[in-house]
């Protein structure tokens, strides 16, 4: 409660303080680096900086915008295969190859630590440690009166919530973790979301980090028309930031998603040093700007803020902190089945739990897909597709209303299928559509 009042303490006082848009600017020159310059460690240095690392999976977040219930991270999502079960399979084919004993620790909150718990007992015979910690509990704001909607510790789920990421530094020391990697000689810690499944762990990387005295590394990539709301690194008065749309002001929102001015955006992979955090925890030195969030109170139908804090946000506080653009393959989120269809497809291969685009591909961008609401549920989603579907060849796909696909549906170039409301579309198995578009009430019987 103490770092809540801290937090709620920082939202008053920001509210009275303003983003200077004058004084935003792109990272200047040497606070991002290219990944393509970092050189790539020998096998023997990587088995030796193997063993001052520690892998953390935010894994906070529930399934609900997929449909699903529980933890997120136990979504299906290739081959029989959650992101967890992909996770724990990249880090047990890593300690195999190279003999270590990287450690695999997962950040859970209030809504998703029970279920994941009983989930990890499945993993007990593989050779990945795994631990699991908790972060805070914060009590949601009236957005009117600006009071604690709980009124006691033992008030419903719905009227707390876990308050961002960037509870990581504070929730690290609290559960005692912190202390027991730096006593088992953990230096680095490799933080990234649970459903990023292109973010594993890069040796170069890590390499450069212990090689350049960093403290704190940022993944970013080039930004893309579909990346438009996520946070940057920007050049703050000489001072190295990151940037979310909600710290923007309402009248500069088009410059920040413009990818002409901002033309990178953070991944929330996270490299950081152990020791660094513990001394600026020990100097209270972690102040990271407030997001509000605001939502409805699902049963009085309040509107309630939720305070909460990013990981990344930390980068100003760290010695020797940039980023490293990185290729956009280690960027693979799955927050919708747009994406989900996208990771089922031909499009990747999976190897040890890594997805690995296809060769096939001939342009590094990934096709844009828009799937409408007939497919926003993954229950809806897996009756809509029979089975295999290729797409190395699609540019854009848009799919509305009560559409099926059959078995080895393949798609290319720009294919758009409208059902129109009442009507219903079925592309039979092995159908082959280019530069389609397809309407109204249809049975298509033609390949």
């Amino acid at each position: 409660m103490a770092n809540f009042e801290r937090l709620f303490s920082r939202f008053l006082l920001q509210r009275s303080e303003c983003l200077d848009w004058e004084h935003v600017k792109g990272p200047s020159t040497g606070m991002i680096r290219s990944y393509a310059e970092l050189p790539s460690p020998s096998f023997e240095e990587e088995r030796a900086i193997l063993k001052k690392l520690a892998v953390i999976k935010l894994n906070g977040g529930l399934g609900t915008t997929m449909g699903c219930v529980g933890p997120k991270s136990a979504i299906e999502v290739r081959d029989g295969m959650t992101f967890l079960d992909l996770t724990v399979r990249q880090m047990q084919y890593m300690n195999e190859t190279f003999g270590s004993d990287v450690p695999l620790i997962l950040m859970n909150s209030f809504n998703t630590d029970g279920e994941t718990r009983k989930i990890v007992q499945k993993y007990g015979r593989s050779k990945v440690n795994i631990v699991t910690f908790n972060q805070s509990r914060f009590p949601r704001i009236g957005k009117e009166t600006l009071l604690p909607v709980a009124e006691g510790p033992n008030d419903g789920k719905e009227a707390w919530y876990p308050p961002g990421h960037g509870d990581i530094y504070q929730a690290l020391a609290h559960s005692g973790l912190l202390e027991d990697l730096i006593r088992s000689g953990i230096e680095y810690l490799f933080i990234s979301n649970i459903d990023n499944l292109g973010a594993t762990v890069d040796l170069a990387i890590l390499k450069h980090m212990m090689a350049s005295g960093s403290e704190f590394l940022m993944e970013v990539t080039d930004k893309t028309r579909a990346d438009i709301k996520g946070g940057t690194l920007i050049d703050y008065q000489g001072n190295l930031r990151l940037l979310e749309i909600a710290q923007v002001p309402a009248e500069h929102r088009s410059d920040f998603t413009s990818i002409k001015k901002f033309k990178i955006f953070n991944t929330n992979n996270i490299w950081v040093s152990v020791q660094a955090i513990k001394e600026l925890l020990r100097q209270d030195a972690i102040d990271l700007e407030v997001i509000v969030n605001e939502k409805t109170h699902e049963k009085s139908g309040e509107k309630v803020i939720q305070l909460e804090t990013a990981v990344g946000a930390a980068i100003k506080h760290f010695r020797n902190a940039h980023g490293i653009n990185v290729p956009r393959t280690r960027f693979l989120p799955v927050k919708s089945c747009s994406d989900l269809f996208l990771i089922r497809s031909d499009l990747y291969a999976l190897e040890h739990g890594i997805l690995k685009l296809s060769p096939k591909r001939q342009v590094t961008t990934l096709p844009l897909v828009k799937l409408g609401d007939h497919f926003k549920k993954v229950s809806n989603f897996l009756s809509r597709f029979a089975g295999s579907f290729q797409i190395v060849e699609l540019d854009h796909l848009t799919v509305t209303g009560d559409v099926t696909f059959g078995k080895g549906v393949v798609l290319k170039g720009t294919v758009i299928i409208v059902a129109n409301h009442g009507s219903r579309i079925d592309i039979p198995a092995g159908s082959i559509l280019e530069d389609k578009v397809v309407s109204g009430g249809l049975h298509i019987v033609d390949h």
